[in-house]
């Protein structure tokens, strides 16, 4: 028995009616999404894409990081991008609690001091978003020709919201 059994099943059924083997790993749709790890966010879905038509880049709160750039610099390069959405979204844990409070509950069920560990808190998530944008906009091997826009997801109502 393992702890990923039912995953593995899952995967099996999946597979036997697998049409991507082949594919050539480009986003057909030209598209590449920034959002956060938050499991009520479906980023194919919610824009009406599917496999194959996106690169998509996640993390606790959607934020444009380091990594982020490298993907995005990769996608557009390599990958047929040329367009950029970054989508934070509403009642995200990393915009409405404090650093301490994050602290805390991780603290709390890890049973040890997480003091030590940085967690990148978003105060203000719709200033955040517009210097996530500039990040992308400005960097230097991200082209004037690659459209960007900023939306905040509305986990409640499905909605995107454009905000620059």
């Amino acid at each position: 028995m393992s702890d990923f059994d039912d995953l593995i099943s899952a995967n099996r059924s999946f597979a036997d009616d697998f049409q991507l083997g082949g594919f050539d790993g480009v986003a057909h749709a030209g598209v590449a999404i920034v959002t956060c790890m938050d499991s009520r966010i479906d980023p194919l879905n919610m824009l009406g894409l599917k496999a194959g038509d996106a690169k998509i880049f996640r993390n606790p709160g959607g934020r444009v990081t380091d990594q982020a750039l490298e993907a995005l610099v990769l996608g557009v390069h390599l990958l047929n991008v040329n367009r950029i959405l970054v989508i934070p979204h509403t009642r995200c844990a990393m915009a409405s609690s404090t650093l301490d409070q994050v602290r805390q509950k991780v603290g709390d069920s890890a049973g040890q001091d997480v003091s030590w560990q940085t967690f990148s808190m978003v105060a203000d998530q719709e200033a955040a978003l517009g210097d996530d944008v500039h990040k992308v906009v400005s960097h230097p091997l991200i082209p004037d020709t690659v459209k960007v826009g900023g939306f905040i997801y509305d986990v409640d109502s499905g909605l995107i919201n454009q905000k620059f």
